[in-house]
């Protein structure tokens, strides 16, 4: 569901086609929700035909621009302001981290040391929006808000791998 909401709040900034979805998710969203160019295209059908969006024009090529309806617009503050975000805890990574003792200490650490890598990474992506995200409209306001949250997420990653490896070096008989 969460895909809907945020086409939805990005739709709810004005009319937009699926082009200019994508491009938005890539430039303000790929940390927090990212898509890809088939499910944004699915969902904006969906869209449409719960009548939660309508086709405000069209122009070359097929290309159609979309409108919030007002359904729309009161599903995503139902979505915000009512229903309480789901919390999943799962992690495929540190499930893997749990099992670390089922291979030998070399490759427990490369594991951990590619998850610092992987997460330097990603914060060193994530400091490349801060410029798109950094003026005062409001839909830069929150995703500067949301830009914060994932580069200390990804500098939390990286030092607690960083830390990771450190424990597994301290093992006896290592």
């Amino acid at each position: 569901m969460s895909l809907r909401h945020a086409m939805l709040g990005l739709l709810a900034r004005g009319p937009a086609s699926g082009y200019d979805l994508l491009k938005l998710f890539e430039i303000s969203l790929a940390n927090v929700w990212p898509a890809t160019q088939s499910q944004v295209y699915a969902e904006l059908g969906r869209l449409a035909d719960a009548d939660l969006v309508k086709v405000a024009a069209e122009g070359p090529r097929g290309r159609k621009e979309y409108a919030i309806t007002d359904d729309g617009v009161a599903e995503l503050r139902h979505w915000l302001t009512d229903v309480e975000p789901n919390r999943v805890g799962r992690s495929d990574m540190l499930l893997r981290v749990f099992f670390l003792d089922s291979v030998d200490h070399g490759q427990a650490r490369e594991y951990l040391e590619r998850q610092a890598v992987v997460a330097a990474r990603s914060h060193q992506s994530l400091l490349g929006l801060r410029d798109v995200v950094a003026g005062s409209d409001p839909l830069e306001t929150y995703g500067r808000i949301a830009l914060e949250w994932g580069l200390r997420f990804t500098s939390m990653q990286r030092e607690w791998a960083e830390w990771a490896v450190g424990e597994i070096d301290r093992q006896p008989g290592t």
